[in-house]
């Protein structure tokens, strides 16, 4: 596996991996905006895009995992771990948050060992699947919860 920084170039292999891209044009323009306004980066298995990850700083100027999405066929080999970790290693904050919704428990249970914890929902984002938020303090710092 070979994890890198993903670029424009990137964006029509990012939308064939994407299980929402295939249904929906807004996300093919949402990955095209992340590309070009926050940090992706991609895993490639086997010389193919894998998986993908994205980092902003807009939650309350914390870094913010934005999305985790692995392509269907590479699914539970730990690509989207091993791009949180490659993330967490790549910024200097104190603290990382991401979110994931009530109804994915996969994401969950990978935030649980990967030590993130709980740190609050939002509601009405989706119906009736409340956003759970999750923080993972920098693997330097202790006591930091």
């Amino acid at each position: 596996m070979n994890i890198r920084p993903a670029t424009i170039d990137d964006c029509e292999a990012l939308c064939a991996i994407d299980t929402v891209a295939k249904e929906s044009p807004e996300r093919k323009d949402q990955i095209r905006d992340w590309l070009t306004s926050a940090r992706c980066y991609l895993a490639e298995a086997n010389g193919r895009v894998a998986a993908y990850c994205v980092l902003t700083s807009q939650f309350f100027g914390y870094p913010f995992i934005e999305m985790v999405m692995v392509g269907e066929a590479f699914r539970r080999q730990g690509l989207g771990a091993e791009l949180i970790r490659h993330v967490q290693s790549a910024i200097p904050a104190s603290k990382i948050f991401s979110s994931t919704n009530a109804s994915n428990e996969a994401m969950q249970m990978m935030f649980a060992k990967l030590g993130f914890h709980p740190s609050g929902h939002i509601d009405n984002l989706d119906e009736g699947d409340p956003e759970l938020i999750f923080y993972c303090p920098s693997p330097g710092l202790t006591g930091a919860r």
